[in-house]
């Protein structure tokens, strides 16, 4: 066991990138409308080969060996930075990490949108992070009488999305993630179009179709009505906010039912935007980060999802359920290990309930692992995994173990929501999303600080203006080579991982389309 924990402890799982997308799921949802530079059937940026001495590789699961190994020595990058093979090969260079932009050519993402990525350090063979940015038209799936909706031109609804989706342990849910979501949230959106354009409140239940199961009379189950309360309030935001959750959910299932099929590898942290009718639902699984610049002002929107954020939720669930920890962790953390000479003594601890710390007497169970151990970026679940929340990581074990880690791993976001229609937004003002690249060695201060120093060299109606900035903070975070690795201006380390941003101008589409 001691072996087994302290292989843990050193073990930093990475695998190559992503496969090429596999067939269409039955059960996928349908496609939806793309950006104009990307038709709706377009793959992603052309597949890259690695270099020769690639041992190891898996594709879709009827390939053939010699296919399987090309699939997965071959990787992607999102189909809006326009990339050609050789652009492609530069890319995936660990000793240049040049920055990656979409073209200037005129046809720019939605509301000018600004983006720029670069390649990690060699943490990784490929690129894991992946984006994605869309134009999403929905139509209503039935009005609110119950009847089919008949297509009427002007009657759907049309959001906006961003996607950030940093990958771990191989780029495959990653990339799964930056082609699929958008349209499980469409899906779920589409029982709600008559609804979210309707200013009274949104009804109880929504009519079932004669025939189907709960359509007969269910009067007799219930009970007085004096046993209930009013109705609760439900805004139309709060069905947005449920419909994405609810995406956010499919998806991660999705991915579990063909991780065998298509080779889901590993996982991904996932921050999402959607705009839809004057608001702005950000969602965040994972320890990525968004936050809003506006008049110089730093507005927060999103919370990191890490084993210390969450220790009191993933120690609540090994207490409730001891079974998960398989004998071989303990749900309470100390201040350190805890050694066997110190039995029978009295040491600081703190359990699910806890904030503090208090006194308890060791006893044998608690010589085990802890199930959340380390400090800030070195935390881990069961001495694996640094985040606890996300999509995919079905197939995660516990090194040198058959312990699944993933029961402690919730695909559920954090949602906050930000009323464009409240304020007055300047071109200076923008939503900064960015993976964990970016903030492990940028304070959102800083980020601010670029955001006036770059935009201020701008004319307000430049729409390059936000790719410059996008620029600028990976280029800021990745820091200059020199002959210690990456290093920031202060001499500091840069980011060694992916680092992906986007930046949102807040003008909305009426300004900046």
């Amino acid at each position: 066991m001691l072996n087994r924990v302290r292989s843990a402890v050193a073990h930093l799982v990475s695998s190559g990138g992503a496969p090429p997308p596999g067939p269409k799921s039955p059960d996928q949802p349908e496609a939806t409308s793309l950006l104009p530079a990307a038709p709706p059937e377009a793959p992603r940026s052309p597949p890259a080969k690695a270099g020769s001495g690639s041992g190891s590789g898996s594709g879709s699961g009827s390939a053939a060996p010699a296919k399987t190994a090309e699939a997965r020595a071959s990787f992607s990058r999102p189909t809006f930075l326009q990339l050609s093979p050789g652009g492609l090969r530069r890319a995936d260079d660990h000793a240049g990490r040049a920055v990656q932009s979409p073209p200037d050519t005129g046809r720019r993402l939605p509301w000018s949108t600004g983006y720029a990525e670069v390649i990690n350090a060699g943490k990784s063979r490929h690129n894991e992070d992946q984006a994605c940015c869309e134009v999403v038209y929905v139509e209503g799936r039935r009005s609110v009488s119950g009847a089919p909706r008949e297509p009427s031109p002007g009657q759907g609804l049309c959001f906006y999305y961003w996607g950030l989706f940093d990958g771990h342990a191989g780029g495959g849910a990653a990339e799964m993630a930056s082609r699929l979501l958008h349209r499980h949230i469409r899906e779920q959106l589409k029982d709600l179009v008559e609804i979210l354009q309707d200013p009274s409140p949104p009804p109880l239940c929504l009519p079932s179709t004669p025939g189907t199961p709960g359509s007969s009379d269910p009067s007799h189950l219930v009970g007085p009505q004096s046993c209930w309360p009013s109705q609760k309030e439900v805004t139309h935001e709060s069905l947005v906010v449920g419909a994405i959750e609810n995406a956010f959910q499919l998806m991660d299932e999705q991915m579990a039912q063909e991780q065998h099929g298509h080779q889901v590898e590993g996982g991904c942290c996932a921050l999402v935007v959607v705009y839809l009718l004057g608001k702005v639902y950000v969602a965040n699984a994972g320890d990525s980060r968004a936050i809003i610049v506006r008049n110089g002002e730093v507005i927060p929107m999103s919370q990191e999802f890490t084993p210390e954020s969450e220790r009191q939720r993933l120690q609540l669930l090994g207490f409730l359920k001891p079974e998960l920890l398989g004998g071989e962790f303990t749900h309470l953390e100390f201040p350190r290990r805890v050694q066997p000479k110190e039995l029978g003594q009295r040491m600081l601890y703190r359990d699910q309930n806890m904030t503090g710390w208090a006194y308890k007497k060791i006893e044998l169970e608690d010589l085990r692992f802890p199930l959340v151990c380390g400090e800030g970026k070195k935390a881990r679940v069961m001495a694996t995994i640094g985040v606890t929340r996300g999509l995919g990581d079905h197939n995660l074990k516990v090194c040198s173990s058959s312990l699944p880690i993933k029961p402690f791993l919730s695909c559920f976001p954090e949602v906050q929501v930000y009323d464009l229609t409240q304020y007055e937004h300047c071109p200076d003002d923008v939503l900064v999303l960015g993976t964990d690249g970016l903030w492990d060695v940028t304070s959102d201060g800083e980020v601010a600080a670029t955001v006036d120093r770059v935009l201020s060299t701008y004319e307000p109606n430049d729409p390059s203006r936000y790719t410059a900035l996008a620029q600028a903070l990976v280029l800021g975070a990745r820091g200059t080579p020199r002959d210690r690795g990456w290093r920031l201006p202060n001499n500091k380390l840069g980011s060694g991982d992916d680092i992906s941003v986007f930046i949102i101008p807040l003008g909305g589409p009426g300004s900046y389309s």
